[in-house]
């Protein structure tokens, strides 16, 4: 039987992205998160193989979650829901319920109410004969199953860099067709490393979870890793220390100067003010280091974020970790392993639309 053809997920935009890597980073559900994770490895251009590798996951695993993800976006990253007896209110029926939920009162000629409360939500929908009769318990339920939840109102933050297309082309450009008189090197800060317990999954009897200690104290300081991603190998290298100021930043740089000497380096990076210090920059020039800059609010273009998500959610979740030694030892015993299957990084992205993109699409979601 020949080799299976690699899949990948669906064309992901800017948007989707960073909610992928914000997801990645603080979702508390593991199957949600580790589902994040696979899907994320794949719009950065990661084959099955490789994910399956680095997840410590089945092939077929990893296929569901793209398959899934494409076919119901991000609702295919929440655990499925069984069982129960059959829905007394169909599902078109609920849909419209949460499409006049996200509407406001004055828009069906309601004065003095700026917003729904379920009670008089609920008499709307007996009014119009959406429902003859609704709780607001079950009126909660459908708009909690159907994403519509209390929210206060905020704002869409786009980018204000008038560069964005201009930058991310760049980094796309570095990606795609690495310059041949060096190599392209991801670069960014992961932390805070603070000592404390952090929720993970472990297997146990039912009934009978892992116990960790609870506490608010943070004894033992703050401890930052800065780390950097060679896409011709796709080996992760990093330094830990007590700060990540621009002395940190440079010494990380050199580090990587000696490591490849003769040879440009490529350094994609985000705008972290000690990344822009007139120190960096001025030994950055001297020593043939070119710093390519993200634009404003896309640090999911930078490569090494799927590393990170991989790397807290195998070495740090579930871990209480007393001291930063050890610690420290947990993620050198992984950045090993990983490294071990390292394959160098191809195809960032291919069918994203950012890829067409000729100016920043603003909009409000």
């Amino acid at each position: 039987m020949g080799r299976r053809p690699s899949v990948f997920v669906r064309s992901v935009s800017m948007e989707e992205g960073r909610r992928l890597q914000q997801i990645s980073r603080t979702a508390k559900d593991p199957v949600r998160l580790r589902r994040a994770i696979v899907v994320l490895m794949s719009a950065q251009g990661q084959t099955v193989k490789d994910i399956t590798s680095l997840m410590q996951v089945g092939e077929d695993y990893v296929r569901d979650v793209i398959h899934a993800f494409n076919e119901r976006g991000f609702d295919a990253l929440d655990p499925k829901w069984s069982g129960g007896r059959p829905r007394a209110i169909s599902e078109r029926v609920r849909e419209h319920i949460r499409l006049i939920a996200r509407t406001s009162p004055a828009d069906w000629g309601i004065t003095g109410f700026a917003a729904w409360s379920l009670s008089k939500l609920a008499a709307h929908l007996a009014e119009r004969h959406v429902v003859p009769r609704i709780s607001r318990e079950t009126l909660r339920r459908i708009l909690h199953e159907g994403k519509v939840s209390w929210q206060t109102t905020t704002t869409w933050k786009a980018s204000t860099d008038p560069d964005f297309i201009t930058k991310m082309h760049r980094v796309l450009a570095l990606y795609d067709d690495p310059p041949s008189d060096g190599r392209v090197i991801c670069v960014d800060e992961f932390g805070p490393l603070n000592l404390m317990p952090r929720k993970g999954k472990a297997w146990r009897p039912v009934g009978r979870p892992r116990r960790l200690r609870a506490t608010y104290n943070r004894y033992g300081g703050v401890m930052h890793m800065l780390a950097a991603l060679d896409l011709t190998t796709g080996k992760v290298f990093y330094r830990i220390r007590k700060r990540k100021r621009w002395r940190e930043f440079l010494g990380l740089l050199k580090a990587l100067r000696k490591r490849w000497p003769g040879e440009k380096l490529y350094v994609v990076l985000d705008n972290f003010s000690p990344h822009r210090h007139a120190e960096v920059r001025t030994w950055a020039a001297d020593n043939d280091v070119e710093l390519v800059f993200l634009p404003t609010y896309g640090s999911w273009l930078n490569w090494i974020e799927s590393e990170f998500a991989a790397l807290r959610y195998f070495a740090l979740n579930g871990t209480d970790h007393r001291t930063h030694d050890e610690q420290n030892t947990a993620i050198a015993a992984y950045i090993r392993w990983r490294n071990t299957l390292a394959q160098p990084k191809t195809n960032f992205a291919p069918d994203s639309p950012i890829r067409q993109w000729t100016e920043y699409p603003v909009h409000v979601a």
